[in-house]
């Protein structure tokens, strides 16, 4: 007799996925975020700015104005381009630096969004995109998916190495630069004057356009302030200017924006449209009523006073706990610190250690596009207090001292 048989379980359905995201299930970004929700631990991981420090008053306010005063049109579809009240207001924020009108200024959902739009425009499978070493992680998510190959190229203290950046552009061939030239992410890095100058002389030598993010370059510490490379004589034209009011206004109102010149201005409206269509509406309206009757220079000047004391308590906390011969950066704006451990670390490997004593960063590997630094870490001085900056520095020393007896 035989005994009947057990039936199976059907295998549970799967949908095909893409090979460009072939083994993506997570990212350092989802992981960032799921570390800065952790109550038991303090996330220096993510670029989150302090909530304590939104403008919430003046924000809400100018909702309420919109609603009240142009609620249908919010409410409505609008135009890929972006709505003209906001480009208007761009434009005018751009001009201190370089003459830019509202018909140059295309509206994106964030600038994450806006180098997803710009790699849809540029790029084909194959081509090869130069960025810093190290660089923002997601540009390189978003220039990936897209089938492009990234270079990274030589960087110091100053930014980019321009000699390093001429040979890299004779021997790859871009289709296309990529660069953080103020408060970078990751590094806090800023290209001094001469350095942008030189960058832009290879730039202009070599006829290669420029993607120039600039997200944080109003969170001065100093008050000074960088012309953008795109404000330099013949750069206009061969650059996309990138800019995000995440940083400045709120990070929850998904708008920043896009400049350019000439034909490539409609290119990026239809890849906007195929994208998202368009931004939204109500919240474009709203950020262009508060840079209409807010002062955001002084509501900047206020988070960047806080920011630079944040930054003082870990720059201050860290020094005597990083191995000698350890280098680590001291930026004069922005939100991020960037330190290489040496020879023998793995960020990676110590990070688990690091969470178990409560204090999390970010693993520099995942910001270079070849040849990681695998002692890199970033840490984001900008969300905590100074005293929880402190006591939460002292724990990670902790763990680096006992990863330099392994």
């Amino acid at each position: 007799m035989t005994s009947p048989s057990v039936p199976t379980a059907p295998e549970p359905f799967r949908f095909p996925v893409a090979a460009r995201y072939a083994g993506m299930a997570s990212s350092p970004l989802k992981d960032i975020f799921a570390l800065a929700a952790r109550k038991d631990v303090v996330s220096f991981a993510g670029g989150i700015p302090d909530p304590a420090l939104f403008d919430l008053d003046v924000v809400a306010s100018c909702y309420e104005w919109v609603l009240a005063h142009q609620g249908h049109r919010a409410l409505q579809y609008g135009v890929s381009e972006g709505e003209l009240e906001l480009r208007e207001q761009a434009a005018r924020r751009l001009s201190r630096d370089l003459p830019t009108d509202a018909s140059q200024i295309r509206v994106t959902s964030g600038s994450q969004e806006g180098l997803f739009v710009v790699a849809q425009a540029l790029l084909e499978p194959g081509d090869v995109v130069l960025v810093e070493s190290p660089t923002y992680l997601a540009a390189v998510q978003a220039f990936a998916v897209h089938g492009a190959r990234m270079i990274g190229v030589e960087t110091d203290d100053e930014g980019v190495v321009p000699e390093a950046l001429d040979e890299a552009i004779r021997t790859h061939r871009p289709r296309m630069v990529y660069l953080i030239p103020t408060f970078q992410n990751p590094t806090g890095r800023t290209m001094p004057a001469e350095r942008r100058e030189a960058v832009a002389e290879v730039l202009l030598q070599t006829d290669v356009p420029l993607i120039e993010d600039d997200p944080y370059g109003a969170l001065s510490f100093s008050g000074s302030s960088w012309a953008p490379i795109a404000s330099l004589p013949g750069m206009s034209e061969r650059t996309l200017l990138l800019n995000s009011m995440s940083k400045l206004m709120s990070p929850g109102v998904r708008i920043g924006w896009m400049r350019a010149e000439g034909p490539i201005l409609d290119t990026l409206a239809v890849a906007k449209a195929a994208i998202s269509m368009q931004s939204s509406v109500v919240d474009q309206l709203t950020v262009a009523r508060y840079l209409e009757t807010a002062d955001l220079d002084a509501h900047v000047a206020t988070v960047s006073a806080v920011y630079r004391e944040r930054r003082d308590a870990m720059a201050t906390a860290i020094a005597p706990v990083l191995p000698a011969g350890a280098h680590v950066t001291h930026p004069e704006g922005g939100m991020f610190l960037w330190a290489s451990l040496g020879e023998g670390y793995d960020a990676q490997r110590m990070l688990a250690d690091a969470v178990a004593a409560g204090v999390a960063y970010l693993p520099g590997w995942s910001f270079f596009a070849d040849h990681p630094d695998l002692s890199s870490m970033r840490l984001s001085f900008v969300t905590h207090s100074p005293e929880v900056i402190e006591d939460a520095v002292g724990r990670l020393g902790e763990v680096i001292a006992q990863h330099g007896q392994r």
